[in-house]
């Protein structure tokens, strides 16, 4: 790992049985599920849907070295994307759609994911990188039980829309070195009207947030500019503060430390349904964004990650 010696937290676990036991215990829950904060309560070992409309067999739409993610996850050899299929969330302008909303993808074998794992490693990735991972943390832990047994041994991304229960968080303590999550809404009746009724998701993700900060704290840089370790807060600036920057901004200030990894997004486009939205059927200026940078820093945020 470029001279650094970083040692993932789930390689104790596996070595303990602790890894598959957390994975088993968060299969469990699938007969009930209640893995995100809709707690659909459906069955998904016997077949039944709930609102992600995921069963009990695992998806992946792609994997890759991908160069697209933070400078700090990607280095030299790219971060080892995994791309899973469907999503808990369902906002109305996800570019992503046919991915999350469609569930395009192929169903594999948790033994497969490990497999995909092992490859991206031997490809020479800087991390493992799960993506929309949520709805499938069981498959994701089982799988890097059996990858650990064989030789992994790369920091895991657990790369998140933000909206996650606190048990479940729990659960993954230890094993996810790297949170990287969204925060998208300050405002309920936003993420409500915009993510399919997901009104509790400024709250739940703030206590979420604080969660993944207590497992494993600030994302700072090695001295080879690679993040091993941390929470990664990624916020995405909507037309008209659909997304409440200023706010966001402020609590994050005001909750976590000031050097707490904050990448700014200036990447919204309308995609998918937005276009039935006139307020988010356009995109944000570079004077919009760049006020949103100006209240950040001045709430004291100093490890901002812009696009000036």
């Amino acid at each position: 790992m470029n001279g650094i010696a970083y040692r993932p937290g789930y390689i104790s676990l596996h070595r303990s049985g602790e890894l598959k036991r957390r994975g088993e215990s968060l299969w469990e829950i699938l007969r009930k599920c209640r893995l995100c904060p809709r707690e659909c309560d459906v069955d998904r070992i016997a077949g039944e849907r709930g609102f992600c409309q995921a069963g009990s067999k695992l998806k992946v739409a792609s994997f890759n070295a991908h160069f697209g993610e933070e400078r700090p996850l990607v280095g030299v050899g790219g971060s080892g994307t995994i791309f899973l299929s469907h999503c808990n969330l369902g906002c109305v302008f996800c570019q992503n759609w046919d991915i999350s909303h469609k569930g395009a993808g192929g169903e594999v074998e948790i033994n497969d994911l490990a497999a995909i794992m092992l490859r991206l490693q031997e490809d020479g990735c800087q991390n493992i990188n799960v993506v929309t991972p949520t709805h499938f943390a069981p498959h994701v832990v089982l799988a890097l039980d059996i990858a650990a047994g064989e030789g992994l041994r790369l920091p895991l991304v657990y790369n998140t829309c933000g909206w996650e229960r606190a048990d479940i968080l729990a659960t993954l303590d230890g094993i996810v070195d790297i949170y990287l999550a969204d925060f998208k809404y300050m405002e309920a009746d936003r993420a409500g009207r915009y993510s399919n009724n997901a009104a509790s998701y400024p709250e739940i993700t703030r206590s979420a947030l604080l969660e993944m900060n207590r497992q494993v704290g600030v994302a700072i840089p090695e001295r080879n500019g690679l993040i091993y370790r941390g929470l990664m807060i990624r916020h995405l600036v909507m037309p008209a503060d659909i997304s409440g920057s200023g706010d966001a901004m402020r609590w994050i200030s005001e909750h976590l430390p000031a050097d707490t990894y904050v990448n700014i997004m200036i990447q919204y486009r309308p995609a998918y349904r937005a276009h039935l939205y006139s307020e988010i059927d356009t995109y944000v200026s570079r004077e919009d964004y760049r006020h949103v940078v100006r209240e950040a820093r001045n709430c004291g945020l100093t490890n901002l990650d812009v696009d000036l």
